[in-house]
């Protein structure tokens, strides 16, 4: 029986009444574009404009943009933009009569890590895979344990609710931790981010119960882009992979998401761009399909972005967790690959310290950590290391709209 309290979302609950949205606005600027704080001058009269450039390692503070019009990151070429409605109405106009230095100006989202508040039942079956006193279920049928690949000289960002830097099995680890929430550390006041780094790149040995984590001697960069209640905007979100590419991250994890079938201009400029520049974003599909009733949902923002990589949920069978989002019949809708979702195993704010929660949220940080061993083993970034990841999927009896190229393996 699963618990109301251990399943954790990468798709959020699904609004009835529309997307849930800030009033803020995402704008995305031509590929040309070298100075976007003068396109907004300029189109819009935004007098106030910070830049991502102006800050250490682009590690945007958003208590020192909090009062700006606008602030540009820089190595994405996108804005996030508090404009009044006579600003926004010009930036509109220039989006859509021909300005080519604004390719898209789009309400700025809301996303949700969030845990269940229904508790659900499934059919009993055998079980392929379970945990063991070495290993974690997911971690046996992604082949790690036969690996001889850590992440060791590849970084990984995982943008979420945080890290809890007290946690015994990451002692000694140097995780680089920075938060995009106002009024918020980076210190994880939630669970969701320490339970996502932990499946991701998690000790070797860690101080109790089974391995639980993938590149162990991965280099970790914990964003914090949702709040300690477990929310966060695009601006955030933006700002976090910004500076993850910025900083040389080859792999970028989030474990989030809005309940939009519309694919969000933000992520397909902010994906492909960070494939240009060798960084590889992986996302949660969407936790808003109840399959038990029939209704298989659909992947959500930032996962449906044509350049970011969705990640469904499998269960201990290899059969598609319940709440698991199908693929929609758009650019960019589809599922590309599957990992372990249910019923996962790892690390947990202290004092709890483990836990076991479920969730698309749960298969992204699986996928992620195999890249981040995909990378070490290959050389290979951005297109490269996705097109070879995506060869090697074990083949499922599901069909590719559910689970994409399969089950990822750990290279060998």
């Amino acid at each position: 029986m699963l618990e109301p309290e251990d399943f954790a979302s990468g798709g959020g609950e699904r609004q009835g009444n529309g997307p849930e949205t800030t009033g803020r606005f995402i704008v995305v600027f031509d590929d040309d574009v070298t100075d976007p704080g003068e396109v907004l001058r300029t189109a819009a009269g935004l007098s106030d404009v910070a830049n991502s450039r102006d800050f250490a390692d682009q590690a945007v503070d958003p208590s020192k943009t909090g009062i700006a019009d606008a602030t540009v990151f820089a190595t994405l070429g996108i804005a996030v933009v508090e404009a009044d409605p006579n600003q926004f109405a010009a930036l509109r106009d220039a989006a859509g009569t021909g300005d080519r230095r604004i390719q898209s100006v789009s309400p700025e989202l809301v996303h949700h890590a969030l845990l269940d508040t229904a508790a659900r039942t499934t059919v009993a079956a055998p079980r392929i895979f379970q945990d063991s006193t070495d290993f974690t279920w997911g971690l046996q049928a992604t082949q790690v344990p036969t690996s001889g690949f850590t992440g060791l000289g590849i970084k990984l960002a995982v943008l979420d609710t945080g890290f809890d830097a007290a946690h015994p099995d990451f002692s000694g680890r140097g995780v680089t931790m920075q938060s995009f929430i106002a009024g918020e550390t980076a210190q994880d006041g939630h669970g969701h981010g320490t339970h996502c780094i932990g499946t991701s790149s998690g000790p070797k040995s860690p101080a109790a119960g089974p391995r639980y984590g993938i590149a162990f001697e991965a280099d970790i960069l914990a964003g914090k882009v949702l709040s300690n209640l477990g929310s966060g905007t695009d601006g955030g979100i933006i700002a976090g992979i910004n500076w993850a590419v910025a900083n040389g991250c080859a792999i970028i994890s989030m474990s989030l998401g809005a309940d939009v079938p519309q694919v969000h201009p933000p992520y397909v400029a902010a994906g492909r761009r960070a494939l240009d520049l060798g960084s590889l974003i992986i996302a949660a599909a969407g936790n808003n399909a109840d399959r038990m009733n029939f209704d298989y949902g659909f992947v959500g923002p930032p996962a449906n972005s044509p350049y970011i990589s969705a990640v469904a949920a499998l269960n201990q069978q290899l059969d598609m967790a319940f709440f698991s989002a199908r693929s929609l019949p758009v650019n960019g809708g589809q599922v590309d690959v599957a990992g372990p979702g249910w019923q996962v195993y790892s690390s947990w704010i202290l004092p709890t310290a483990y836990r076991i929660i479920s969730g698309t949220s749960m298969a992204t940080p699986h996928v992620a950590g195999l890249a981040v061993l995909w990378a070490q083993a290959t050389g290979y970034r951005g297109r490269e290391l996705w097109a070879t990841m995506a060869q090697d999927g074990r083949r499922l009896r599901e069909p590719s709209f559910d689970v994409g190229t399969g089950l990822l393996q750990a290279p060998q």
